[in-house]
């Protein structure tokens, strides 16, 4: 096999695992603030049950990751030389600071966990809202460099070499701000819906107690309206990374539509097939001048075609699918939580029945899965270029050989910590019983 395609299967793989621990941990930790200021200004308890049982789960899933970031960290020194070595000289910044804002976050962790009960109201959110600053700024700032490999600013090639670097132009390139968004918003989006899921699984269990039950109602009740919030603020930002790529990356736009034609009044085609021989998407809705108004604000605007760039920068046509699962997933739990939202204020004395239930507990798994198609997406739709217009992949891949074994070794590993993980949780919170918490909370 291609070594160049080892090494972005070894790569991918890794991030594909770190993004679901990543994720997880920005958007948790917003959700424990959330509850502290609730409990703050309600004195009610089950909050503080909630932020105190969040937060061990938070606890187990930064233990995997952090090693699972540090795996990433060493293969892109490994596998992809080439590109760090633009990286080191143009886009270092970023992440140089993520390294303060990690200690930002593990500091006022240990403080959190194991001084919280010592604490005033104030000083506890205090604590946690620098834990959810800190992870929420690692975040912007990978995800900073993340949008600079996308739109590569702070730098001149001149005969081959990299010349005149502006570091600040690098850290604010075009793309940054859509991106950052986007990246922030689905991850607190995921933590919502997550923690969203497991209430929503409690309830639909018999025989637990009317304390449990409301307990339970609360912590979803704070997932929906999280959820919903950041979902429709995704989809809108969905709106601007439209404009962002017709503007800037307007081969991927082409490709995530499989619009192959350059045209104004161009279609917004959903589902369906790219196929290059026949210049059409095959078996897809087509929403006439929709693409053209997402991307330009008007239907009369022009959207370029894959036609117009050769053949070998095209990225894989089946980003239209990874696209199109992506938004579909959005929509549906932008759909499913304001659904669920009308019915608990159109009946809020009624349980939610179990039909609605069982939907929301799907809405966890469905967020992290449009975490992955998105991050594949991005990364993918970028290709062959490792930094658009500047380096192809080939030339940022590592020319060692024997990726094969790695790739099968660390496969194994990521497969082996993500079922050792929910076993640890599994059994933590088997052990310890909400009913445990509550009784020791006295309410």
């Amino acid at each position: 096999m291609d070594e160049v395609l080892l090494a972005r299967m070894l790569f991918g793989s890794s991030m594909a695992f770190h993004i679901i621990f990543a994720t997880l941990g920005v958007g948790i930790t917003l959700m424990i603030f959330i509850a502290e200021i609730i409990r703050a200004i309600k004195k009610d308890d089950h909050y503080g049950v909630m932020a105190k049982r969040w937060t061990k789960g938070f606890a187990v899933l930064l233990g995997v990751a952090i090693p699972s970031g540090t795996i990433v960290g060493v293969m892109l020194s490994l596998l992809w030389p080439g590109y760090m070595e633009i990286v080191g000289r143009v886009i270092a910044l970023p992440f140089q600071v993520e390294i303060f804002a990690f200690f930002l976050e593990a500091v006022f962790m240990s403080i959190y966990v194991y001084a919280a009960d010592r604490l005033t109201n104030t000083m506890r959110i205090i604590s946690v809202g620098l834990v959810a600053l800190g992870a929420t700024a690692s975040a912007v700032l990978i995800t900073d460099a993340h949008a600079w490999m996308n739109t590569p600013a702070g730098f001149d090639v001149v005969d081959g070499a990299i010349t005149n670097v502006r570091p600040w132009d690098a850290v604010f390139n075009p793309s940054v701000g859509v991106t950052v968004l986007h990246v922030v918003s689905t991850a607190y989006m995921a933590g919502a819906f997550v923690i969203g899921s497991v209430a929503a699984f409690k309830l639909l269990k018999k025989n637990i107690s009317s304390n449990e039950k409301a307990y339970h109602r609360k912590g979803l009740m704070i997932a929906l309206i999280v959820g919903a919030t950041m979902s429709l603020y995704t989809a809108v930002n969905g709106h601007d990374t439209a404009k962002m790529l017709y503007e800037y990356l307007p081969v991927k736009l082409a490709a995530a539509e499989g619009l192959f034609e350059t045209q104004d009044n161009a279609p917004l085609a959903i589902f369906g097939i790219p196929d290059p021989e026949r210049g059409e998407v095959v078996g897809g809705i087509e929403i006439p001048g929709m693409l053209s108004w997402l991307a330009s604000g008007s239907t009369d605007g022009v959207v370029q075609g894959l036609n117009d760039f050769p053949e070998e920068y095209w990225p894989p046509l089946f980003v239209h699918t990874l696209f199109n699962v992506m938004v579909g997933i959005g929509f549906t739990l932008l759909g499913l939580s304001f659904a669920a939202l009308f019915w608990r204020y159109v009946w809020p004395r009624k349980d939610f029945p179990k039909w609605i239930l069982l939907l929301l507990v799907t809405g966890g798994p469905l967020a992290m899965i449009g975490i992955e198609t998105g991050w594949i997406f991005s990364c993918t739709g970028r290709q062959p270029w490792t930094i658009y217009g500047v380096q192809l992949t080939a030339d940022a891949a590592t020319e060692s050989g024997n990726l094969g074994f790695l790739f099968f070794l660390f496969v194994t590993l990521y497969a082996t910590l993500l079922v050792l993980t929910a076993l640890v949780l599994k059994f933590y919170f088997g052990r310890n019983p909400v009913s445990n918490d509550l009784q020791k909370a006295d309410v």
